[in-house]
């Protein structure tokens, strides 16, 4: 038995959901169409909106759709839809990333609500979590991640492919230098401070997309936590920058790696990144992505632990308990969302 085509309620909780998903700069480079069955969603690339400095790669751009795939995913178990999911599926069409089929068996038996479902694919209900998951680039407590909820997260990231790793003090110590070392770089390359603030949004974001003043965060007093310094500060007749504050002595880092470095890897590491969020927020948590140490190739291989063996870094997680960073606009459904093809 296959399911009813989706409705276009379905399509916008599902592309909106999607829509929510982090992003470099809060970009938001992707798109969602209905599959011509109409029992699915497509995940394209939209290229016009990549950070080409900042991400020559086009891995930010893979992860930021990974991390919307896993999005979608999760609202459709909100729907009461078994997802299947291929990457790639296309060679003729690179900007189609993925496809998430939602036309299979119903995953549960009748007269059970959406509600019901929600939590069986990831453990957890993690759908009310997408409206209330931000990047906070405020300081945080010294209070320590318990090891369960570390052990949680490990395995979130492990269901997807992808190896999450708790950082120890001197692996903290290696990533602060490396990503110290990426921010003075940044600092000095006006082209890349350009296309940053090209992304900076001084009327809020009302353009539905960039980085509201709000969302930016304060420097490290201290000098010990390299928080990106975006360009771009808002000059004193905008209203001046915030004050530096006083970070924690010892940031809680993560990594989350992979064994391969390509298009499918980042996907994957996209999926992954959203899964250990949208888990991370219902403990509680706080998170910020340090993106900067993987914009330099030379860089980004220091980030690595030799002792674990070859693997490829994507990204630098800081985690801990602290306030809830500011939310950052987003970009209307309609813009995001194909018709439906005939």
């Amino acid at each position: 038995m296959t399911q009813s085509a989706l409705t276009p309620a379905d399509l916008r909780l599902l592309a909106a959901a999607g829509g929510a998903a982090p992003s470099l700069h809060n970009s938001q480079p992707w798109r969602f169409r209905p599959t011509p069955d109409g029992g699915g969603v497509g995940v394209l690339a939209d290229p016009d909106r990549s950070v080409p400095l900042a991400d020559a790669s086009g891995a930010a751009l893979h992860i930021a759709a990974g991390a919307a795939l896993f999005n979608l995913r999760v609202a459709a178990a909100r729907l009461g839809r078994p997802a299947a999911v291929r990457l790639l599926p296309d060679p003729a069409d690179p900007r189609l990333l993925a496809v998430l089929d939602l036309s299979g068996p119903a995953a549960a038996g009748a007269g059970a609500t959406a509600g019901a479902t929600a939590d069986g694919p990831f453990g957890r209900d993690l759908y009310p979590a997408i409206a209330e998951r931000h990047s906070s680039r405020l300081p945080f407590t010294n209070r320590d991640v318990p090891e369960a909820v570390a052990a949680e997260l490990i395995a979130a990231a492990h269901d997807e492919g992808v190896a999450l790793t708790v950082l120890e003090e001197a692996g903290v110590r290696r990533v602060l230098e490396v990503t110290a070392e990426a921010e003075d770089r940044i600092a000095h390359d006006p082209a890349r401070q350009a296309e940053t603030r090209s992304w900076l949004r001084p009327d809020g974001g009302a353009a539905g997309d960039g980085l509201p003043y709000a969302a930016l965060g304060p420097q490290d007093h201290d000098a010990r936590v390299p928080m990106r310094e975006f360009a771009g500060r808002p000059p004193h007749h905008e209203g001046p920058p915030q004050p530096s504050q006083r970070f924690e002595a010892l940031p809680q880092l993560c990594t989350l790696a992979t064994a391969g470095d390509g298009p499918a890897d980042w996907l994957r590491t996209g999926q992954a990144l959203e899964r250990v969020w949208l888990l991370a927020t219902v403990h509680g948590l706080r998170l910020t992505v340090w993106h900067q140490a993987v914009e330099w190739p030379d860089l980004r291989w220091r980030l690595r632990d030799p002792a674990e063996g070859p693997g490829h870094v994507q990204l630098v997680l800081r985690v801990g308990y602290g306030p809830p960073g500011a939310a950052t606009p987003r970009r209307p459904v309609e813009d995001v969302l194909d018709p439906p093809t005939a």
